[in-house]
């Protein structure tokens, strides 16, 4: 079997996932590498392309920031 981590439930999840990505094959192991880049590529890299921080470059505190997004919620 593998190292137990503790009795606690968030230990049991915990050593019942580690002990799973321990087990994996080659083919499995590369499939998560695969994912785990196309997940960074996607929430990090791609979001410092597409969303800009504009509310903090527009506005300079919060009363402006919450009304510019309070008249846009609202527009009719």
């Amino acid at each position: 079997m593998g190292r137990r981590i503790d009795k606690t439930w968030i230990g049991r999840v915990f050593g019942f996932y580690a002990e799973g990505f321990r087990n994996l094959s080659s083919w499995g192991r590369a499939v998560w590498i695969v994912l785990l880049i196309k997940l960074f590529i996607i929430f990090a890299i791609i979001r410092l392309i597409f969303m800009p921080d504009y509310l903090n470059k527009n506005y300079e505190n919060d009363r402006e920031r919450g009304r510019h997004v309070l008249e846009n919620l609202t527009e009719n």
